[in-house]
């Protein structure tokens, strides 16, 4: 089965579909892993984010846990109020030494989404999950069309974001990983309606050597003055159960 590919991201509809079980799909060819050894210029945004066997390093029986936060200074709060939260994800096997079937609890209590489960995957599902939380609040906020924002950050991630070699932080030592950053509607034909979102940011950590791959998810914008009209943020915590 293809990993958490980019094609499920941009299938998204509206909420439900983080409800959904994705179903198996026939085994394809695993693609190699990409690292600095074996890649003279930097990989694909969208094929080192989707493409890649992300959960083959996570042993079954894990629970990654992601920190949360969203926060925004426009007034009369279209985001709500500031969400701190987790995502966390149950890890058990899967049906291909690789794969993993996995449990999801998106946030607690209030807050609590309804997601997954995701059977036989390979790659991360956290990465979609933020996307597509974040893209229905998005198009809620600018009253867009989410599929109009859902391809300019599509094409962003495939044919205008830096890939850098960058160095992580990991439990007491320096691991090598991959800085992906984008801003799909700085040249958008339709910014002007952005209401001042057209310097949205996006930049993504990852790292081979991190249980998932996904260290960070950042999603920021500010207005002319510096103020804060979205801050949105994923962690991977390497020290909670």
């Amino acid at each position: 089965m293809k990993p958490v590919t980019l094609a499920a991201f941009l299938m998204l509809a509206g909420a439900p579909a983080l409800a959904q079980t994705v179903p198996a799909a026939p085994q394809a060819s695993e693609a190699p892993a990409v690292t600095k050894a074996n890649t003279a210029t930097p990989p694909n945004a969208s094929d080192l984010l989707f493409e890649q066997p992300q959960m083959k390093n996570v042993p079954p029986g894990t629970k990654l846990t992601y920190d949360y936060l969203r926060r925004s200074g426009i007034s009369k709060g279209p985001f709500g109020p500031p969400l701190n939260d987790t995502i966390k994800l149950g890890v058990e096997p899967g049906n291909a030494a690789d794969n993993r079937n996995i449990r999801v609890e998106m946030f607690s209590g209030a807050n609590r989404f309804p997601a997954g489960p995701f059977e036989d995957m390979p790659g991360n599902p956290v990465m979609m999950l933020f996307l597509e939380h974040h893209l229905i609040d998005l198009a809620r906020v600018l009253m867009a069309n989410p599929r109009y924002i859902k391809n300019a950050i599509r094409k962003g991630l495939r044919d205008n974001a830096t890939v850098t070699p960058t160095q992580v932080d990991f439990k007491g030592r320096k691991v090598d990983g991959w800085r992906i950053e984008t801003q799909p509607f700085l040249d958008d034909k339709m910014k002007e309606r952005m209401r001042g979102f057209e310097n949205l940011k996006y930049t993504f950590v990852t790292s081979e050597a991190v249980p998932g791959e996904l260290v960070s998810i950042e999603a920021s914008s500010k207005n002319a003055e510096g103020g804060e009209l979205l801050q949105e943020n994923l962690t991977y915590d390497p020290n909670a159960g």
